[in-house]
């Protein structure tokens, strides 16, 4: 088996989104409103991606202002073709050194990114720092380990099949996309008042193609995992996902996708 040079791609907004993006989209709106901020709020978007998430603010937040940073050049451009409205903005930047004002945001949230950058802890302190005093931080992940489980069937397969990819399973490589951890993280970045749910969405597929297609786009961990197979390997994973897929009479494929979600409030005290 052909282990990728790249564990992921992003580069490619429209693939992105028949991948996962259609269902952060889900998400994403029971996310927002549980966050009670208030109307006429700034929000910040950390790792925005497509877009997804700052057009739920957009849709249920009433803002004033939405400003969404993403390390992708790629991903910023797409979600400026896709989100026309004079209340956000999308620049290119780093989760870990944003390029955004001080105290100055009422919320800094961020949807499927946290996993993917290698310092958990500032990149949720460089949050911390972009809300004023009382402001949210917020973020979710999907639940790898268990109930993300369109995810959780293609790595089952992939391991099943290839042993040596164990490493590759995104359960294994994020252990942080759990509750606990995930409210510990929040903790230590010194935010208070910290909560977490769980966010289930369906994941309807029409059949199996609808579902295996967007495997094949080469956007995310998993479809770029299949991207390095050689067309036997991929011809071979895609035939036992089939076979093991719960599949209705009609040929539809009804999962769910569980995402963990965080919040905390920043609590500046005055000294005594």
């Amino acid at each position: 088996m052909t282990t990728p040079k790249r564990l992921e791609n992003w580069d490619a907004g429209g693939i992105y989104e028949s991948y996962v993006g259609r269902w952060s989209r889900l998400a994403a709106a029971e996310f927002v409103p549980w966050l009670g901020v208030s109307p006429r709020g700034r929000w910040l978007d950390v790792g925005c991606g497509t877009g997804a998430l700052s057009q739920s603010i957009l849709r249920v937040a009433e803002p004033a202002a939405v400003t969404g940073v993403d390390k992708s050049a790629a991903f910023v451009a797409y979600a400026r073709q896709q989100v026309s409205d004079d209340r956000v903005t999308f620049q290119v930047g780093d989760a870990v050194s944003l390029p955004v004002e001080r105290d100055h945001y009422d919320a800094a949230v961020s949807g499927l990114c946290l996993n993917f950058v290698p310092d958990h802890l500032r990149m949720v302190q460089e949050m911390t720092q972009a809300v004023r005093p009382g402001g949210t931080v917020a973020g979710y992940v999907w639940d790898y380990a268990d109930q993300m489980q369109l995810m959780r069937y293609f790595w089952d397969a992939v391991v099943a099949l290839n042993a040596g990819a164990l490493e590759l399973d995104e359960s294994r490589r994020f252990p942080i996309c759990q509750p606990e951890p995930l409210a510990a993280l929040w903790r230590s970045a010194g935010l208070e008042q910290v909560s977490t749910r769980s966010i289930d969405i369906p994941t309807q597929f029409r059949d199996f193609d609808d579902y295996w297609t967007p495997f094949l786009g080469g956007q995310g961990t998993a479809p770029t995992y299949v991207q390095a197979l050689d067309a036997k390997a991929r011809d071979q994973l895609r035939d036992y996902l089939r076979e093991r897929l719960p599949t209705a009479v009609d040929g539809s494929i009804n999962l769910i996708a569980r995402a963990w979600a965080v919040r905390g409030v920043r609590i500046v005290r005055k000294p005594e």
